[in-house]
């Protein structure tokens, strides 16, 4: 039952994107960052070493421009950078993370998760799991970097340069 589970929300993503016709990334939700049963945050291995990552693997960014406990993605960059949904209950301790795992509202109004504050979001370029093409691309005001299970940013470029895109691989905004 518990693989039940973790399956459905992969089915309905994969389900959600083979309807939607448009090449544009898709919108950010009214309710992003409303809290949600089962949203995780874990540590997984990629080609930038230890990152954090959501309940699909998918990495954790923060973005330079934001501060703690303070967000300045708009909704334009939320369609790019998808906040990372709060769950319910709030669990502040979590398997190898040292961090300190919060929540703070967004300016769409929205919450996110927050990782020693910082706001954390996942880049719709990222296809599967382990991917890290947010890396160090720059835009919205500031440059994105994944994020350690420390809370720290990691600012070294991937090993791999196929999921790599240091100037935004050409991605318009």
């Amino acid at each position: 039952m518990h693989k039940i589970l973790l399956l459905s929300p992969l089915l309905l993503g994969a389900l959600a994107s083979c309807s939607n016709a448009t090449s544009a990334p898709p919108a950010a939700s009214s309710d992003a960052g409303a809290a949600t049963h089962g949203a995780v945050v874990r540590v997984a291995s990629t080609s930038l070493g230890r990152v954090l990552v959501d309940q699909r693997g998918h990495t954790l960014y923060l973005l330079t421009a934001d501060r703690p406990q303070h967000s300045t993605c708009n909704s334009q960059c939320l369609q790019y950078w998808p906040p990372v949904a709060v769950p319910k209950p709030m669990q502040h301790k979590l398997p190898g993370i040292t961090a300190r795992i919060g929540s703070t509202r967004l300016v769409s109004g929205g919450r996110t998760l927050t990782a020693n504050g910082w706001p954390l979001y996942t880049f719709v370029k990222d296809a599967k799991p382990g991917d890290v093409t947010g890396q160090r691309v720059r835009t919205f005001g500031g440059t994105w970097y994944a994020v350690s299970p420390t809370g720290h940013t990691i600012t070294t470029k991937p090993h791999s340069s196929s999921s790599s895109s240091s100037s935004g691989g050409g991605y318009s905004y």
